[in-house]
């Protein structure tokens, strides 16, 4: 369904034999290039969750879209099957590089999109695709990691080009505090342009409605916390506002 006056639809290509559908969205009634910002999905796949975040992107004035990460209509349609299909980014994180790449110059040849600012977000398993974009030298202007692994690929200061928001949850299992401390030191180390925002009480997956349903389901430490989705996304604005020209 669309609302207001936002156009959407799904661009595909093709790599390596494996063809992925991504969503772009925006709205039709801003006139002229705008900034993009690309969403990575969680470790499900590219859901309607990743593409309620890029409507909403789009109402803020965006053109967005909505990576296919795994291709092929694939779907971790439960925490197995998920599994395995995140495995391989976290194993060897460089093989993001040339999906999100063709992705780009996708969102490039949109009329609408600035080709001089350009941001990504992710969300769990898209929160540390991001990261890892951004340590592996992707010229983005800044990328924001909600409930996302940290620890991947080692920054370098002559590689990161992109400012960096990490939005974690304080009681988040998965993502320890102390991971987030190595972080901190890692990223501090090359004297990078990031902040931490811990939102307290606020478990993985936070930001997602059908978190506590999920979680249930599948026994996981995961629940929706709104206080926190709500302030993550202001810090999330708050930062753009920063970052874009």
């Amino acid at each position: 369904m669309q609302s207001n006056h936002l156009k959407e639809e799904m661009v595909s290509y093709t790599l390596d034999s494996i063809t992925r559908n991504n969503f772009v969205v925006y709205d039709d009634n801003i006139k002229g290039p705008r900034p993009a910002v690309m969403v990575i999905h969680e470790w499900w796949g590219l859901n309607d969750y990743a593409k309620m975040r890029a409507r909403e992107l789009a109402k803020l004035g965006y053109i967005a879209m909505a990576v296919d990460m795994y291709g092929d209509h694939k779907m971790g349609n439960d925490p197995t099957a998920a599994e395995a299909l995140a495995s391989p980014f976290y194993a060897k994180p460089e093989i993001a590089v040339p999906i999100f790449n063709a992705a780009i110059e996708k969102i490039k040849g949109f009329a609408q999109t600035d080709t001089n600012n350009i941001a990504a977000i992710g969300y769990c398993f898209g929160g540390a695709q991001v990261l890892n974009l951004a340590r592996l030298g992707e010229n983005l202007k800044g990328v924001v990691s909600f409930h996302g692994n940290v620890i991947g690929v080692t920054p370098d200061k002559s590689l990161l080009k992109a400012s960096v928001l990490v939005c974690h949850g304080g009681a988040d299992p998965y993502v320890s505090m102390e991971e987030i401390n190595t972080f901190k030191k890692q990223m501090d180390s090359i004297g990078a342009k990031y902040d931490v925002k811990i939102y307290e009480g606020a478990t993985h997956s936070f930001t997602n409605p059908n978190s506590t349903e999920i979680g249930k389901k599948y026994n996981m430490s995961i629940e929706y916390n709104p206080a926190a989705d709500s302030n993550s996304w202001n810090d999330m604005k708050l930062f753009f506002k920063n970052i874009f020209n």
